[in-house]
């Protein structure tokens, strides 16, 4: 019978069959190592084929893997030369964002954004905690908000302590698969809260030495929204390193380069120190926003780096 993974802990996954129906499962072994590089063969958000188990803990047994349309992963934070897949089979992803308490580095934005132009899944970000922003945080969002928008990313502002932006956002998710995504601390327990009550995820203050948020999600779990759609909240990330990705072809994962990377003079230009550099000329004619290629110059400098 196929099912849809709702949640991993690593060797157990709950899945939910095509009748509605929940099973505990576990997978056949086979799977850990038939041709799967990365540390988690299966994601939430994959779809499954299972059998039912007649004895043992397990009420099925996952037989059959079917192929994604898409996933977004990122770089195994115990195996450095692994990825580690966050979810599969996905419409869309939202990252949310803070400007105050803590603070959401641009840099951290363009790295998820290069992660999901590379798997195809289309980006908003999401500011939160906007009841706390002050005049430099609106400046703020403002700027970042006309940047992403040129660039054809979907920008909210949403308070979920004043439920402001919380409806259009419920729209936003309406009939699809959404992995909800960003720092620990930035609220996304508390938002999957609002659009999920009887859920009552746990939430947890930001740590006041570090500024830094706390964990609350330990592994990535699926939620079916009233009505129609699906969001897959995951853990919070606090670093983002990307894999299976090659220092020449970033640019092709920033829109705004990628539509001039034919005009530079050379095919595999680093868009660095090359002369007659359409890249560069753009930044310095003000076509392409300086923090973005520099954000592009951070993430190319780290790729490959063993010690990010």
């Amino acid at each position: 019978m196929k099912a849809v993974v709702y949640k991993s802990t690593g060797s157990w996954y709950t899945v939910k069959d095509i009748t509605g129906k929940f099973h505990n499962a576990r997978i056949k072994g086979v799977f850990k190592i038939d041709g799967i590089t990365s540390t988690n063969p299966l994601a939430v958000g994959d779809w499954v084929n299972i059998e039912q188990e007649e004895s043992g803990e397990a009420t099925a047994i996952i037989t059959e893997i079917f192929p994604r349309n898409n996933y977004i992963n990122r770089q195994s934070p115990r195996m450095k030369h692994q990825q580690h897949i966050i979810a599969a089979n996905l419409d869309q992803s939202v990252l949310i964002a803070t400007l105050k308490e803590p603070r959401t580095s641009q840099g951290f934005i363009d790295r998820f954004l290069v992660v999901c132009e590379m798997y195809h899944v289309p980006a908003v970000v999401l500011f939160n905690k906007t009841d706390i922003y002050r005049e430099k945080e609106w400046h703020r969002f403002e700027a970042l908000s006309a940047m992403y928008t040129s660039l054809g990313y979907g920008i909210y502002a949403v308070s979920v302590e004043k439920t402001q932006g919380v409806e259009a956002l419920r729209e936003l998710l309406q009939n699809k698969t959404t992995l909800i995504s960003g720092h620990s601390g930035v609220g996304k327990s508390s938002l999957i809260n609002a659009l999920l009550p009887d859920e009552a995820i746990k939430t947890q203050d930001v740590s006041g030495w570090s500024g830094k948020g706390m964990h609350t999600t330990t592994f990535a779990t699926m939620y079916d929204l009233p009505g129609s759609g699906r969001i897959i909240d995951t853990p919070g990330i606090r670093e983002l390193a990307i894999t299976n990705l090659d220092k020449e072809e970033l640019s092709h994962y920033f829109p705004e380069m990628r539509a001039r990377l034919e005009h530079c003079r050379y095919n595999n230009c680093t868009h660095i120190n090359e002369p007659d550099c359409a890249i560069k000329a753009a930044v310095a004619n003000g076509e392409i926003y300086e923090e973005r290629y520099i954000s592009y110059l951070n993430i190319f400098e780290s790729i490959g780096n063993k010690n990010y």
